[in-house]
C-alpha cells in the first residue's frame, strides 16, 4: 500500500510548480530547525517560557526515542533505495527511514504549541501536516513512517503536556 500511494503522488501532484515548494517545506523540518526556532523564541518571552522549555525538551525526547532508539532498531530503508533511477529533489537522507522524523518533530511542536495556545497550536498542526506531505512528495519516507511519525509526535508531546501542567498545577 505505501508504494501505491507513494507513486500515486508521483504520478498525479508531483511537478515542477510544486517541486522547489515542497524542497523548501521539507527544509524547514530539518533537524526540526523551525520547532527549535519557535520553541527558543518562546523562552523570551514571561508568558510562555516554560512552554518553550517543554517543547524543547519534548524535542529533545522525541529526537532520542525516533532516532536513536526506534530507527536503528526497525533499520526500514527508504523507498527511493527500492528505486534505482529515482532522482531526488533533496540529497538522500542516510538514516533510516521509520519512523519520520520529521513528522515526528513537528507534530511534538504542534501538539506542544496546542496545549499552550489553541490558534497558534492549529497554525503548527498545518506547518506540521505540509512538511509531513512533503517528505512523501520527495520520495523519502513511505505513508506508513510519516502516519508513525505523526501518532508518536502527538501522543509523546501529549503525555509531557499533561505531566507538566499537573506539576504546575502542584506548583501552585
Amino acid at each position: 500500500m505505501d508504494f501505491v500511494i507513494l507513486n500515486w503522488l508521483q504520478a498525479h501532484i508531483t511537478n515542477g510548480f510544486f517541486d522547489p515548494i515542497m524542497v523548501f517545506i521539507t527544509h524547514l523540518g530539518d533537524h526540526g530547525l523551525i520547532w527549535v526556532l519557535l520553541s527558543v523564541a518562546l523562552l523570551f518571552t514571561k508568558k510562555y517560557r516554560k512552554w518553550g522549555i517543554l517543547a524543547l525538551l519534548a524535542l529533545l525526547c522525541g529526537h532520542i526515542l525516533g532516532n536513536v532508539i526506534i530507527k536503528p532498531w526497525i533499520q526500514r530503508p527508504r523507498p527511493f533505495s527500492f528505486v534505482p533511477d529515482m532522482t531526488l529533489l533533496i540529497l538522500p537522507p542516510t538514516d533510516f527511514s521509520f519512523p519520520s522524523g520529521h513528522t515526528m518533530s513537528s507534530f511534538i511542536a504542534a501538539t506542544v504549541f496546542f496545549f499552550m495556545d489553541r490558534k497558534m497550536g492549529l497554525l503548527a498542526y498545518c506547518l506540521a501536516a505540509l512538511i509531513s506531505f512533503s517528505r512523501l512528495y520527495l520520495y523519502v519516507h513511505f505513508p506508513s513512517d510519516v502516519l508513525s511519525g505523526a501518532i508518536l509526535g502527538v501522543l509523546l508531546a501529549w503525555g509531557l503536556c499533561l505531566l507538566f501542567l499537573r506539576f504546575c498545577r502542584k506548583q501552585e
